[in-house]
């Protein structure tokens, strides 16, 4: 009698991270959701040297840009990925910022709440530096686990023509209208420098806070906080306005944001609950 053939879809890959990414993201919150919006996101890419050796990397530095295969490592439903399908109750839909919530189906989306709990994105190469790529752009948490890197070619990486839906042009429904910093935040932020000078992927406490500017160009609120937000009304700033936080290399950054879209960053400070990145 033969064998019965194994179901292909039953059948599983053993895989295994080479690499970990040190992110200027602390926190998921804050983290850009697409890549290269914010020019100066960084990250550094340690490889996994037992896995990864450095002649793996030559040629490497000749690209501009390269793409990272990744695990969505705080994806909060992974714990629903290890029950059967009909016990999963993974959504069909979620939903999507750029329509207010609105919803859409999940394979029209890149929403990291997926069967298979993989990402993929695109960040330019700075510098390969021994077992480690200097990475910007990114949109990458720190922690995050990489699969693979494959390089960027855009003789058949770029498709000309290619159409997408109407609702991923709107292209300004995210993006606030100013953003201000309070009299004594560069003050704040020069004081606490010292203490990041040799840890940060950034050379000087300027430089830090246009990597703020630019974070806090896009609303990085999520769809319920913009929700609540829009239910509770037009609203001028007051010392009653809602307190947010963004967390940059281990830096608590204060803000709020008024109904008519302008940012305005109150404070910065040392987090005592997030590391540092080397």
């Amino acid at each position: 009698m033969l064998k019965p053939k194994t179901d292909k879809l039953e059948m599983s890959y053993p895989m295994a991270p080479i690499g970990i990414i040190r992110s200027c993201f602390s926190t998921r919150n804050g983290t850009p959701r697409q890549p290269l919006i914010v020019p100066l996101a960084r990250a550094r890419l340690m490889f996994d040297t037992a896995r990864v050796p450095p002649a793996s990397l030559e040629g490497l530095e000749e690209y501009s840009h390269c793409w990272i295969i990744y695990v969505f490592h705080l994806n909060t439903d992974l714990d629903k990925l290890w029950k059967h399908p009909s016990r999963s109750k993974l959504k069909a839909k979620v939903r999507v910022p750029r329509m207010k919530g609105e919803k859409m189906g999940l394979f029209a989306t890149r929403s990291p709440h997926r069967p298979c709990p993989i990402g993929l994105t695109v960040a330019k190469v700075e510098s390969v530096q021994g077992t480690s790529i200097l990475l910007s752009g990114v949109d990458l948490v720190d922690g995050t686990p990489v699969l693979d890197i494959k390089p960027y070619l855009p003789y058949c990486d770029s498709i000309k023509g290619a159409v997408v839906p109407d609702w991923v042009k709107v292209d300004d429904l995210l993006a606030v209208a100013s953003v201000d910093f309070s009299d004594d935040f560069f003050a704040t932020l020069t004081g606490i420098w010292p203490a990041m000078d040799k840890k940060s992927l950034y050379t000087s406490a300027e430089e830090f806070k246009r990597l703020i500017k630019q974070v806090l160009s896009w609303d990085i609120r999520s769809v319920s906080q913009r929700s609540q937000d829009e239910e509770e009304g037009p609203s001028q700033v007051s010392s009653n306005d809602t307190i947010y936080h963004l967390n940059l290399e281990g830096l608590d950054v204060t803000y709020r944001i008024t109904s008519n879209a302008n940012v305005l960053v109150d404070d910065v400070t040392l987090s005592p609950n997030t590391n540092v990145p080397p």
